[in-house]
C-alpha cells in the first residue's frame, strides 16, 4: 500500500524535474517570466496544488477496504451526519468516562441539534504519523524514532496507521496497515537531512486519511487522527499554509502536533511562525498542540496523546439547516455536570450547491 512503486516512481520523477522552494521564489520574482511576482499568487498555488495531488492520485491505494478486504455502505461523514471525536476531561484534567448520550447538548451556530449517535470507548483508529527529517532533526532523529516506536506498539489490532515522512520532500514511507513490525520497520529508515515541507506532508496525510471514510457506514466508522512531529517552520512546500489549513478544517481529521521548539513562557514573548501554525492545524480540528524544550520528552507526550485517542466519545447529529451554502458552522459540545469540559472540533463547513 502507500504510493507503490509508481507513486514513487512519480514522486521522484517530479521532485527531479521541480525547482526547489528557492528557486521557485527567484523564478516568481524575475522580470522575465510572466507570472505574478508573489509566490503566494493563487496561479502559482493552483499549479503547486495540482503537482502534489498528481503524486497522491499516482497511488495505488485501496483504503476503501476494512483489514478483511470486505467493501462496506459508503459514509461521509460532515454532509448528511456530523460526526465528531469529544474528549472530556474534569477540574483536574482527568478523563471523564462515564458519561451517557444524555449528557451531552450539541448546538450549531447556537441551536440545539438532535445526537443520533453515541458511543463510548474507543473506535478502530486511522492515523497518519508525520515525522520532520529536516536536517535541524538529525540531532534528535534518534531519540523521536523511539518515541513513535513506543506509541505504535499500543495501537491496538484493529487500528491502522501510516508513516510519513518530510524534509525538502515527502514521503509515505508506510501505508495503512496494522501490521506494527512494518510501521517500526518504517520509521527506522527515516534520516535526516534538507529543509521543510510540513504543508506538503500535512495536505498530502489529509488526502490519505480522508480515502479511509469513502466505504464507511456510521457504526463502522473509524477516528482519523494525525499526529506530526516537527522542529521549525516551514520553508520548502508548494502548497501554501492557507490551502492545508482549509482542507484540514473541512476534514474530520484531529491533528496532534508536537513542536520540538523550545518551551513556550507566558506573556515572555510571542509565539514564532511554527508555534502559531502547529496551534492552529490543531485547534481547528479538535486536536492539541504540544511544544517541547528536550526531545526526551516525546515519549510522555506521545502516551499522553494516545491516551485521549483511547478516552474519546464517538457522537454524530443531523444539523437542521438544510442550505447547501458552503458556509462555516460552528459546533459546540455541552456536558450536563458541573466542573467538566467538552473538546472537539470547532465546526464543521456545509456543503455547497
Amino acid at each position: 500500500m502507500g504510493f507503490g512503486i509508481e507513486g514513487h516512481r512519480a514522486l521522484t520523477t517530479v521532485a527531479r524535474i521541480l525547482p526547489s522552494a528557492h528557486e521557485w521564489r527567484r523564478m516568481v520574482n524575475s522580470p522575465t517570466l510572466p507570472v505574478s511576482k508573489k509566490v503566494g499568487d493563487p496561479v502559482l498555488r493552483m499549479f503547486a496544488l495540482a503537482i502534489v495531488a498528481t503524486l497522491i492520485e499516482s497511488a495505488p491505494l485501496t483504503y476503501g477496504q476494512d483489514i478483511g478486504g470486505r467493501q462496506r455502505p459508503r459514509f461521509r461523514s460532515g454532509v448528511d451526519v456530523i460526526a465528531m471525536n469529544v474528549t472530556v476531561l474534569d477540574a483536574s484534567r482527568r478523563y471523564v468516562t462515564d458519561l451517557d448520550r444524555q449528557d451531552f447538548h450539541i448546538f450549531e451556530d447556537g441551536r440545539p441539534q438532535l445526537v443520533t449517535f453515541f458511543q463510548k470507548g474507543s473506535l478502530p483508529l486511522a492515523l497518519a504519523l508525520l515525522i520532520d527529517t529536516s536536517a535541524s532533526m538529525e540531532l534528535n532523529l534518534a531519540v523521536a524514532q523511539e518515541a513513535a516506536i513506543g506509541f505504535v506498539r499500543e495501537l491496538s489490532s484493529v487500528d491502522v496507521a501510516s508513516v510519513i515522512d518530510f524534509d525538502t520532500h515527502v514521503q509515505v514511507l508506510q501505508g495503512f496497515t496494522s501490521d506494527q513490525a512494518a510501521l517500526e520497520g518504517a520509521i527506522r529508515k527515516t534520516a535526516a537531512g534538507g529543509s521543510t515541507a510540513l504543508y506538503n506532508a500535512v495536505y498530502i496525510a489529509l488526502k490519505e486519511l480522508n480515502k479511509t471514510v469513502l466505504d464507511e457506514t456510521l457504526t463502522q466508522s473509524r477516528r482519523r487522527a494525525m499526529v506530526i512531529l516537527s522542529d521549525g517552520e516551514d520553508t520548502s512546500s508548494l502548497v501554501a499554509y492557507d490551502e492545508v489549513l482549509a482542507l484540514a478544517a473541512r476534514s474530520d481529521v484531529a491533528i496532534y502536533a508536537i513542536g520540538l521548539l523550545g518551551r513556550e513562557t507566558s506573556g515572555a514573548r510571542r509565539p514564532n511562525e511554527a508555534q502559531f501554525v502547529l496551534r492552529r492545524f490543531a485547534e481547528q480540528t479538535g486536536g492539541r498542540a504540544f511544544f517541547l524544550g528536550d526531545a526526551k520528552e516525546l515519549a510522555g507526550i506521545y502516551g499522553e496523546i494516545k491516551a485521549e485517542l483511547t478516552n474519546q466519545y464517538f457522537l454524530a447529529y443531523e444539523s437542521d439547516n438544510a442550505r447547501r451554502d458552503g458556509q462555516f458552522r460552528r459546533i459546540a459540545v455541552r456536558v450536563e455536570r458541573p466542573g467538566v469540559v467538552a473538546r472537539s472540533r470547532p465546526g464543521y463547513y456545509a456543503p455547497g450547491r
